[in-house]
């Protein structure tokens, strides 16, 4: 566990006034500055969070060494930045390779900064929101094992998305009672975006829904236009890549051409030490609505 006081606040080098300022409590605000988000209205928003090398790296693929902590240096600013972000989230996605890479966790906010679990449960109850965002586990082929804590601790509740073939192999595992499991019937293998968040907003009325990863499904998300914002925390290294390895960069799995690339409108950059944490805005609606309103005002 980080020491308190190696925590020095975030400097905002850029911000914009946009979207609702969401109060925090004192520690919190001081740490990270104001935080803006869409007004809930909107319907869900769907917003990501990664770490990445200077090079674009953001899984080194070693055994031992595949999650986000080998990126950013376990960096402790970075994990407080981690732990707002589902502190504020009404549901957490996950893909089984992100469980596979880290197959102890459980996606709270206090299982990654469990120095500002008190803030951060603070902030919670101030937005009306359950002690635990939903952890939503995608995963076709349903081969996950129920036995780890994200799907046993009790505390979060848990979802597994998954194909008609992967729920009947989960379901004769005889998983534990707090877990959902929620076949999509449609799809044999990959399981669409839109499909995920339907089925999310059948599970949950929250609004906020953060996507930890992995990279392919973050990619599906990406190729099928339906990230609104994108976190990126990004990390003084260079990991660097051999001809043929396995690391993987922030989408995986689309490669983009030049007449449909995803570009996104940079809103936020904050820097702690030599680490830079920047926020891009692809899906504007709502920003740009709201912006018009200023602007008529």
């Amino acid at each position: 566990m980080h020491n308190l006081g190696t925590l020095s606040p975030l400097e905002t080098l850029f911000e914009t006034k946009l979207g609702h300022a969401i109060k925090m409590p004192r520690n919190l605000a001081r740490l990270y500055g104001s935080l803006r988000m869409p007004h809930a209205r909107s319907g869900q928003h769907v917003f990501s969070n990664f770490v990445s090398t200077l090079d674009g790296v953001v899984s080194l693929q070693a055994r031992g060494h595949a999650g986000g902590g080998d990126i950013s240096g376990f960096d402790i600013q970075d994990r407080m930045v981690m732990g707002l972000l589902r502190t504020i989230a009404d549901v957490v996605i996950v893909g089984t390779g992100t469980l596979e890479a880290d197959p102890l966790h459980v996606w709270t906010p206090d299982s990654i900064c469990p120095d500002l679990a008190n803030d951060y449960g603070k902030l919670r109850m101030a937005l009306c929101k359950p002690a635990a965002p939903l952890n939503v586990l995608v995963s076709g082929s349903g081969q996950v094992d129920l036995r780890l804590p994200v799907f046993t601790s009790g505390r979060v509740r848990t979802v597994v998305i998954t194909t008609s073939a992967g729920a009947k192999r989960l379901l004769n595992r005889k998983p534990p009672a707090s877990v959902i499991i929620h076949p999509i019937p449609r799809y044999r293998h990959m399981i669409p975006p839109k499909a995920i968040l339907d089925a999310v907003g059948r599970l949950s009325a929250g609004k906020q829904i953060l996507i930890e990863g992995g990279p392919r499904l973050l990619g599906e998300f990406y190729e099928r236009g339906m990230i609104d914002e994108q976190f990126l925390t990004l990390a003084p290294q260079v990991a660097g890549r051999d001809y043929g390895d396995d690391r993987l960069s922030l989408a995986m799995g689309h490669a983009f051409p030049p007449s449909s690339t995803r570009w996104g409108a940079l809103t936020d950059v904050r820097r702690g030490g030599s680490h830079l944490f920047l926020r891009y805005a692809f899906r504007r609606t709502v920003y740009r609505s709201q912006s018009r309103r200023s602007q008529r005002g």
